[in-house]
């Protein structure tokens, strides 16, 4: 089986796919971080994130630096926003993700183009979403844990450059699949979002 999880920055889609896979015992890959990788491999080499050549130059990364937790910095993550609207670094990394999607028993990915460009065909696609304003309030939160300063105000900036940059790219812009469930996570708590996202897997899987 599977499962595609889509849907813009800290909307909660990351922590329903995990806790889908352990639902249905899938492998589970978070996509980002492959864009996340490439980021930092530009950082790491001093390359300009705006051309693509030197994107798609940072593509070939070794998998151990998905286990870098300084991939989850917000500086990274503005950056993975900014390489992943190049389409030659899209293609770079579509058979990765499509290899993963199609293993033995199946997978679930989340991202932003799973439902739609790297496994339409999938059994269940949902896509999360929540207001810009409670997906700064968590994104805020959540770096203020790690020791980040920065201002709510920022994040909310941020959030929003980001979403106009994920929804306006011309490669796999970020779009609902027409297939798609929507789950709206805004006022829901961690485990009612997870068990309202079973239930439509489940109804998806059944139909």
């Amino acid at each position: 089986m599977i499962i595609a999880v889509d849907g813009p920055a800290a909307s909660g889609k990351g922590t329903i796919a995990r806790a889908l896979a352990r639902h249905y015992g899938l492998p589970h890959l978070d996509t980002g971080l492959l864009y996340r990788a490439v980021a930092m491999t530009v950082q790491r080499l001093e390359l300009d994130a705006t051309k693509e050549a030197d994107a798609v130059a940072a593509c070939d990364f070794d998998d151990s630096l998905l286990a870098d937790p300084g991939l989850r910095s917000d500086a990274v993550g503005q950056l993975a926003s900014v390489v992943s609207a190049h389409p030659l670094v899209r293609a770079s990394l579509f058979q990765r993700q499509k290899r993963f999607a199609h293993q033995p028993g199946g997978a679930v990915l989340d991202g932003r183009d799973i439902g739609t460009v790297i496994a339409p065909e999938a059994d269940a696609k949902l896509f999360v979403k929540a207001t810009p304003q409670i997906r700064a309030r968590r994104r805020h939160s959540e770096l203020h844990a790690h020791g980040a300063t920065i201002s709510y105000d920022k994040v909310l900036a941020d959030i929003r450059a980001r979403d106009a940059r994920d929804s306006g790219r011309a490669a796999a812009p970020l779009v609902q699949a027409p297939d798609s469930a929507l789950l709206d996570t805004s006022f829901l708590t961690i485990d009612e979002s997870v068990r309202r996202a079973i239930a439509l897997v489940e109804a998806r899987v059944a139909a």
